[in-house]
C-alpha cells in the first residue's frame, strides 16, 4: 500500500479489533509500530483519535468519522488499482487471506508458491486461526477473502465450496492396524485415542461422526488431549495411541512411513473446504486472480506427490 491508505488501513485494523496487538498481528508491524502510525494520523488531524481513558479502546467523535471516511477511501483504492491492472495488464498488489487450520498449513503454502512463480510482483499475506475467527477477521474488513474447513454462519458473506477434506485414521508403521486398508469405526473404543481439544473443528467433525454410529467420547479410552495435528501426530508416531486427521496432514509422514493411514469400513468422514468472502467488497484485480486460481487449482496432486 502506498502513501498514507497504510496508515488507514491500520487505523481501521485497530478500530475492527479494538486492540493494539491484534492489529500489529495482523498488519505485520510491531505494537510500538503500530501505535506510531496513530500519533502520524493524530498529528495530521490535530485530534486524538481514540479515547484511551479506559481499559477499552474507544473512538473520539473525531475518529468515527475518519473511520466512515477510511473505509471507502480504502474502497476507492481497490477499484482504482483493479481498473488499472485491467488496462495494462500488470497484476500486482498485496493479498491477505485468513486461512483454517488444516488448509493454512498443509494445502495453501504449495498453491501460493505455484501461483507466485507466475506472478511474482503480489505480496500474499496468510493470517492462521480457527474457522470463528477467520469469519470474525472477514467480517472486519482486514482479510480479502478465507478458506476454512467446517460450517460457517453465512450472515454477511459469501461460501462457495473448494474442496472435499477427508478424515483418516493415523497408527504408527508396527501397530496391530497397519496392515489394514480398512477397520470398522466401533474398533476404536478399543484403542488408546488422541483427541483436539474443545472448540476444535476436526474435533466436533470426528465426535459428530462417531456420535452417527453410536459412540460417545466418554466411552472411548482417551489416552490425551492436544492442541493442534502437529502434536498429535508426534504422539501417534511415539505409540501414545492412535487418532483421526485430516488425509492432508498427514501426507508428509505417509510418504516417509513413519504413520499409516485407514479408512472407517462404514463411510468415509468427509467434510468441505469453503471459500468465504464479503458479500458486497470490491476485490482488487490481484485477489480475483488469486481465487480464479485456487479454483481450478489441481489439488489432488499435493496428495498423490505423498504417495
Amino acid at each position: 500500500m502506498k502513501m498514507e491508505d497504510h496508515k488507514l488501513k491500520v487505523f481501521c485494523t485497530v478500530v475492527e479489533t479494538k486492540s493494539f496487538s491484534k492489529t500489529s498481528e495482523i498488519v505485520h508491524l510491531t505494537q510500538p509500530a503500530v501505535s506510531l502510525q496513530i500519533q502520524a494520523l493524530e498529528e495530521i488531524y490535530e485530534t486524538k483519535l481514540f479515547d484511551r481513558s479506559s481499559s477499552f479502546i474507544n473512538l473520539t467523535p473525531a475518529g468515527e468519522i475518519l473511520y466512515k471516511y477510511a473505509k471507502d477511501i480504502l474502497s476507492l483504492y481497490a477499484e482504482a488499482e483493479k481498473e488499472i491492472g485491467k488496462i495494462t495488464g500488470l497484476i500486482k498488489g498485496s493479498i491477505t487471506v485468513g486461512a483454517s487450520t488444516t488448509i493454512g498449513n498443509y494445502i495453501l503454502p504449495s498453491a501460493i508458491a505455484d501461483f507466485r512463480k507466475n506472478h511474482p510482483k503480489i505480496k500474499i499475506n496468510v493470517f492462521i486461526g480457527n474457522t470463528k475467527r477467520i469469519v470474525d477477521l472477514l467480517n472486519s474488513g482486514i482479510l480479502d477473502f478465507g478458506v476454512v474447513e467446517g460450517e460457517t454462519s453465512r450472515h454477511k458473506i459469501k461460501v462457495e465450496q473448494l474442496i472435499t477434506d477427508e478424515l483418516v485414521f493415523i497408527v504408527p508403521p508396527l501397530h496391530h492396524w497397519a496392515k489394514k486398508k480398512t477397520i470398522s469405526i466401533l474398533e476404536i473404543t478399543k484403542e488408546p485415542f488422541i483427541l483436539r481439544e474443545e472448540g476444535s473443528g476436526t474435533r466436533q467433525m470426528i465426535e459428530k461422526y462417531l456420535l452417527s454410529h453410536g459412540i460417545n467420547t466418554s466411552n472411548m479410552r482417551i489416552a490425551i488431549v492436544l492442541g493442534s495435528t502437529e502434536s498429535i501426530k508426534e504422539a501417534v508416531e511415539n505409540g501414545m495411541g492412535i487418532s483421526i486427521v485430516s488425509k492432508w496432514a498427514a501426507k508428509k509422514e505417509v510418504k516417509y512411513g513413519s504413520l499409516k493411514v485407514i479408512t472407517p469400513k462404514e463411510e468415509k468422514i468427509l467434510r468441505n473446504f469453503s471459500l468465504i468472502l464479503p458479500k458486497n467488497a470490491v476485490q482488487s484485480y490481484a485477489v480475483d486472480d488469486f481465487l480464479s486460481y485456487l479454483k481450478s487449482y489441481p489439488y489432488d496432486k499435493l496428495l498423490s506427490e505423498s504417495k
